[in-house]
């Protein structure tokens, strides 16, 4: 069988089975240092640990998919956000969403980031209760924030929330954040301390069931491609024409009929990643 795996990460590119088959089917971490390589869309992630499936502040859901996978620095983060969030009201802890697969790299569904064990998908859900079984982690849903098609947030939004977030993004480790446009707008108007951190909270499509945590490659891991720093300045005003343009969506560009359809985009085969993800992939 071992020899099948060897033939197929061998083979000429135009025959490799797609990235996210091969990624996909690994259940462990590589027995490797800790290193994320590539960049957060096209990587990979060597000895990535295992989140615990539940923990004093938190619990991992959907267990099934397998990718409560990350690099050492976005499991110590975790743990660190979770307890910080246990001391808020309503809350026990942090529900915690899909991080990377075992050995990250594309997947075999949903997410095109994720690959490199540094991004966090965190539940809207408060964490009130830390026992939930295995079936029950795969049933319960997180609840959404938005309101107005993510213009605004909903009753459910909660000072805790904010108070969350701002400390996630206060973490010196923290690139960027993820979260519907009106939860930016209204982070923007509550905020009445030290607003530097508000630069990390980008307005992005959906995440109004979670927000998204992106880490910035650690230190020392030349093999990681950090994303472009976020714009300077707090970033309010680009989150309200984000809710502006919700609420009164701006005429289409006119579509130029002679221009050529888009073409779909490749999924990637193992030769399209960074060299360093075949020997992720070998190691036992």
């Amino acid at each position: 069988m071992f020899s099948c795996f060897l033939l197929a990460l061998t083979t000429p590119a135009f025959a490799e089975p797609l990235a996210k088959s091969l990624f996909g089917a690994k259940t462990t971490g590589s027995q490797q240092a800790a290193a994320p390589f590539g960049s957060y869309a096209k990587g990979c992630v060597a000895g990535a640990v295992q989140l615990p499936e539940s923990g004093p502040t938190w619990q991992a859901m959907r267990l099934s998919r397998n990718r409560n996978w990350g690099h050492p620095e976005t499991i110590d983060y975790i743990k660190k956000l979770s307890t910080f969030a246990r001391n808020q009201r309503g809350w026990s802890g942090l529900y915690i969403g899909d991080i990377s697969q075992p050995r990250g790299g594309p997947m075999l569904s949903g997410h095109r980031s994720h690959q490199i064990g540094l991004d966090i998908d965190i539940w809207m859900l408060p964490a009130n209760n830390l026992n939930l079984s295995r079936k029950h982690r795969e049933n319960i849903s997180s609840i959404s924030m938005r309101r107005s098609k993510g213009a605004f947030v909903n009753s459910n939004w909660t000072p805790q929330h904010h108070a969350i977030l701002r400390a996630a993004a206060k973490d010196k480790r923290t690139a960027r954040i993820f979260v519907f446009p009106g939860a930016k707008v209204q982070m923007c108007k509550d905020e009445k301390g030290n607003r530097k951190w508000l630069r990390k909270i980008r307005p992005w499509y959906g995440h109004h069931y979670h927000f998204h945590v992106r880490l910035k490659c650690p230190r020392g891991m030349k093999g990681c491609v950090n994303q472009a720093a976020p714009p300077k300045g707090d970033g309010c005003a680009d989150a309200q024409k984000w809710v502006n343009d919700i609420l009164s969506p701006p005429p289409p560009k006119p579509r130029d009929p002679n221009a050529p359809k888009p073409k779909p985009r490749r999924e990637y085969v193992l030769s399209d990643l960074p060299k360093q993800c075949r020997s992720v992939l070998q190691s036992q």
